[in-house]
């Protein structure tokens, strides 16, 4: 995913489609809790002008990371949409848009890929499988997992009474 500008300049103003598989094995250099990452598909295009260069991107794959309670296995699919900028001539702008200043006279894609992959990664992961036997257990002595839509449809027992009191009085206003 690198083109000198040469090459780029050759697309100006015609269709530049992007359509290839990479490997981005060293991002598990940058972060340690990445045990796995699958070939990224990335797809999309590049619009090539005389100052910059601009790649609409979509990539897909999945990284595998630890449960973060019980440290299992987890595929995060990754499906990322973006558009990245990439400055010919940087005087000819005010930084009002994000870009990156080209250095060289090549445009490498990897880092940004990269950056775009570590920021995807959520602070905690969990294991959703709950069959699965290295899971998280959902219950023991005295205590079990409580999801949020059960518990909303559950009453308070100590508000049960009040209830009641609302429903007498509404009776003896009739």
């Amino acid at each position: 995913m690198k083109w000198t500008l040469s090459q780029l300049q050759k697309y100006r103003n015609k269709d530049f489609p992007i359509d290839e598989t990479i490997r981005v094995d060293e991002i598990k250099q940058n972060d340690p809790s990445i045990r796995e990452v699958s070939p990224m598909h990335i797809t999309g295009r590049g619009d090539i002008d005389s100052t910059k260069v601009t790649f609409h991107l979509k990539i897909e794959g999945h990284l595998i990371l630890p449960c973060s309670r019980t440290l299992v296995d987890v595929k995060l699919p990754i499906n990322v949409e973006t558009s990245e900028t990439f400055l010919l001539q940087a005087s000819n702008y005010e930084m009002v848009e994000e870009g990156y200043q080209v250095k060289g006279d090549s445009i490498d894609l990897m880092p940004v890929i990269r950056e775009i992959l570590l920021l995807e990664i959520p602070m905690q992961v969990f294991c959703e499988d709950v069959t699965n036997e290295d899971a998280a257990p959902q219950s023991g002595k005295d205590w079990e997992v409580i999801h949020e839509e059960d518990q909303a449809k559950k009453i308070d027992p100590r508000l049960a009474g009040l209830a009641k009191f609302f429903d007498n009085d509404n009776s003896s206003e009739s």
